[in-house]
């Protein structure tokens, strides 16, 4: 197929792209730059465009043949979804109602959308199943569970079949470890260590020791790239039989800050300064996924699920590229 991926040139994004043409897809990045990068994406065709702008969406699947549409547009940053609320909903909700209203218009009706953990909120059980009470407490999350449910109305008119792939936290570096994770301001635990590791930062801080957990940090469920990718691909490719399809995506097994922490230093055999504070408002214990789903429907299986070769990818990347893509 000809798969338009928006948010092609993030980190998600590229690796999507990577992964769709090895499968004999035809990917076409479409993105602003406004938070991606041009260069892990330079061998792919490629539209400079905004989800907000209806008539170049609407060239872009005449011009390219579009079959399906994968979307990794959104922003992603809890806090400032809090500061400015408003910049959430346009992007992420309004410019997302853009597309899907172009896509009806040039009858495209594949559509894989990138979602989020954060749809849950404050999960009563973990490990979290699809069928957890969805109440976001904040805009973030907010904003991708408005969008869920648009795309869940929109297909009971039958002009729309999607998958919603509610992700964990995406780690490590496709690819051979050459397409990796460049946020600007990072914001994800795995890189920001590595920053510490590497001397781009004076310390790691871990927000909160006295949780009711093994070690009194927080436990979170990291999902290495590439197998996040595959399953976007198995979901893809089944839209014609499930039109309707919900996945959380994780590898079920949680790791601790401290945990993470002594992966890479393991990996990289360097020491840091570990600096302990007080916790963060709404940082829940443990945030786990329960993926029988997409194992069962799908036959989707991570492939790198073991914390320290995640943390080995990453850190294959970002010493490779101490400076990022800009480097």
């Amino acid at each position: 197929m000809n798969v338009l991926v928006c948010g092609g040139a993030g980190y998600i994004g590229s690796n999507m792209t990577a992964m769709l043409e090895a499968a004999g897809h035809t990917p076409v990045v479409y993105d602003n730059l406004s938070k991606g990068h041009r260069e892990p994406v330079k061998e792919a065709k490629f539209v400079y465009g905004d989800l907000s702008d209806y008539d170049c969406l609407l060239r872009t699947f005449k011009n390219f043949e579009i079959e399906a549409v994968m979307h990794f547009a959104a922003f992603i940053e809890v806090g400032e979804s809090v500061n400015d609320p408003l910049r959430y909903y346009e992007n992420n909700f309004s410019n997302t109602r853009t597309l899907l209203r172009a896509m009806e218009t040039a009858g495209i009706k594949k559509f894989v959308f990138s979602s989020t953990a954060a749809v849950f909120g404050t999960p009563e059980n973990t490990p979290i199943t699809e069928n957890e009470s969805k109440t976001p407490i904040n805009p973030y999350g907010e904003s991708k569970l408005a969008v869920e449910k648009m795309c869940g109305f929109l297909s009971q008119t039958g002009r729309l079949n999607y998958a919603a792939l509610r992700y964990f936290n995406a780690a490590g570096a496709g690819r051979g470890s050459t397409l990796g994770e460049d946020h600007c301001p990072e914001s994800h635990l795995i890189p920001l260590i590595i920053q510490a590791a590497m001397g781009k930062r004076d310390d790691i801080k871990i927000f909160g020791t006295d949780y009711e957990t093994k070690d009194g940090t927080c436990i979170r469920d990291y999902i290495h790239v590439e197998d996040l990718c595959s399953a976007h691909l198995l979901a893809l490719n089944r839209l014609d039989e499930t039109p309707e399809q919900i996945y959380n995506l994780g590898n079920g097994t949680g790791y601790s800050v401290r945990q993470v922490i002594d992966a890479v230093k393991r990996v990289s055999g360097r020491d840091f300064r570990v600096t302990e504070t007080s916790r963060r408002p709404g940082d829940p214990p443990v945030l786990t996924s329960d993926s029988t789903k997409a194992r069962e429907i799908l036959g989707w299986k991570p492939k790198t699920p073991q914390l320290e070769k995640i943390v080995e990818s990453a850190w294959k990347w970002h010493t490779s590229r101490p400076d990022g893509y800009k480097g």
